[in-house]
């Protein structure tokens, strides 16, 4: 060794006893660090990377160390065959460290997942903590909303006057709401209250197709065998508990609404018709006058055995026969004001019975009166009110073949109103002919027996009178008209009445 080179082989031996320092002091360090955080992946790959450089500097400076010995102490052969065992460690250290860094990227990828997921466990952990702290609030805050809206809706479906009815799906009543009971003859199945049972197969058959029907007109079986129209609507419901498909079916009546719409219609229509009969009738009337006063005159010019006289007979009667059916026309038309004073109805209906009782039973009908206790006395014109009785007991009559009977009631309907019913036990009437009963001219009598005035003239002469005039009727159980007629006290605060 030359002098010259003692400062290399200084710096050499400080440097590389320095490199061994610093590299365990960084190893200590990153120890410490990973013991802080153990959940830091990267700690943990730097404290790899420190272990291997930690390795590759106390090898090569420990190499270096004894290079210098060696020299120092001239054992070169010596340090020929510790060289490749030295550069070896070295080499084997950048492998470790190569392969650490190959495997931390997917010890990464890994980690972070890891770290995501335990975040949303976190996350979740939290969240059913407040939940189980607030389990009991929330549980009562939902109890007391459904109980809210259980109670609205309970409320809703008690108190509604249209019907409410949940059936299943094959129409069997599971639940209805006292306006329902109220109206409807309930019994195990919603098919049983339609009168025509093909109209309720058709709404279901629109319901579990379509999942709903809109208001469908329908005839339903009443309380007490009174039959009403109502307007159907339903839709398909799911049970909560057994995920089970019903209907919810509700029901509005509206007969009363189409009955009264009805008499309007009819009202209006006998309206133009009075007006328009009581023109043809004027005309008619003055040459029908006119041919019966001429037919008359030449009857008494004509000798009373000769065939002109019974010709001229024949003329008049005719004549007759068609000033009576003007005269009818004009009762119709004519709307002033009859002769109308207090009287009572029961010696009216008594007086129409002693000329009509005799011919009905002869027919084989029985005439059976019901007639109400103190029933106060109406206003009207009692000729009128007769004329009106007489034409529905000779209706009654017409309208049983046979034996049957006609029942005639009265009541009252409170201080402003009476009724008389008159009810047979006939053939009935289907809807189409009783929408037109009241048109003039309309009969169902045989060609020749009737004019078909008669209960037009009756309605008008109930109008006249402030009443109303109600009609049921059901093919093959026979007819009800009932006259509603105002007392003394109730005269001109008539109005629509329920048919009965």
């Amino acid at each position: 060794m030359i002098v010259s080179s003692f400062p290399i082989f200084i710096v050499d031996l400080v440097g590389s006893m320095l490199m061994i320092v610093f590299s365990l002091f960084c190893f200590g360090r990153m120890v410490r660090l990973t013991t802080l955080e153990k959940e830091n992946i990267l700690w943990t790959y730097l404290l790899f990377v420190c272990a291997a450089l930690s390795i590759f500097a106390v090898s090569r400076s420990a190499g270096h160390i004894l290079k210098q010995l060696l020299l120092f102490l001239n054992f070169t052969g010596v340090w020929g065959h510790i060289r490749p065992f030295s550069g070896s460690v070295n080499t084997l250290t950048f492998i470790l460290v190569a392969s650490v860094t190959v495997f931390f990227e997917r010890v990464w990828v890994i980690n972070r997942a890891i770290l995501r997921d335990r975040r949303a466990l976190r996350q979740a952990h939290e969240e059913l903590s407040w939940l189980n702290r607030n389990l009991e609030k929330l549980v009562g805050e939902r109890t007391e909303a459904l109980a809210v809206s259980e109670k609205k809706y309970r409320r809703m479906f008690e108190l509604s006057e249209d019907m409410i009815l949940v059936t299943t799906g094959k129409g069997n009543i599971l639940a209805l709401n006292p306006a329902g009971g109220k109206r409807l003859d309930t019994g195990a199945s919603f098919g049983d209250l339609f009168v025509d049972g093909d109209e309720f197969h058709a709404i279901m058959e629109t319901v579990s197709g379509e999942g709903r029907i809109g208001n469908t007109e329908a005839a339903l079986k009443g309380v007490g065998g009174r039959c009403f129209r109502a307007l159907v609507s339903g839709v398909t419901v799911t049970d909560m508990d057994s995920r089970e498909r019903n209907v919810l079916f509700m029901v509005r009546d509206v007969e009363e609404t189409l009955t009264m719409r009805e008499q309007m219609a009819t009202t209006e229509k006998l309206a133009a018709v009075g007006e328009l009969s009581a023109g043809v009738a004027h005309e008619v009337n003055n040459p029908l006058g006119i041919i019966l006063g001429y037919t008359q005159l030449l009857k008494r010019s004509a000798e009373d055995e000769s065939s002109l006289k019974e010709d001229l007979s024949v003329i008049e009667k005719h004549v007759i026969g068609c000033k009576k059916v003007v005269e009818s026309l004009l009762n119709f038309a004519r709307s002033g004001p009859s002769e109308k004073q207090a009287c009572h109805l029961h010696p009216i209906i008594e007086e129409v019975l002693a000329f009509t009782r005799h011919q009905a039973e002869m027919d084989g009908i029985q005439v059976i009166t019901e007639l109400g206790p103190d029933l106060p006395e109406i206003h009207a014109d009692a000729e009128k009110v007769k004329q009106v009785l007489i034409n529905l007991i000779i209706n009654a009559v017409h309208a049983i073949d046979g034996q049957g009977e006609i029942h005639v009631t009265t009541g009252s309907e409170g201080p402003e109103t009476v009724f008389v019913t008159v009810a047979d036990t006939g053939s009935g009437m289907d809807a189409e002919t009783r929408s037109r009963i009241f048109d003039p001219f309309f009969t169902t009598k045989p060609t020749g027996t009737g004019t078909g005035l008669g209960l037009s003239v009756s309605y008008g002469i109930v109008k006249n009178h402030g009443g109303e005039i109600d009609v049921i009727s059901t093919p093959g159980k026979g007819t009800a008209f009932t006259v509603h007629l105002p007392t003394v006290g109730g005269e001109g605060k008539s109005g629509h009445r329920e048919n009965r």
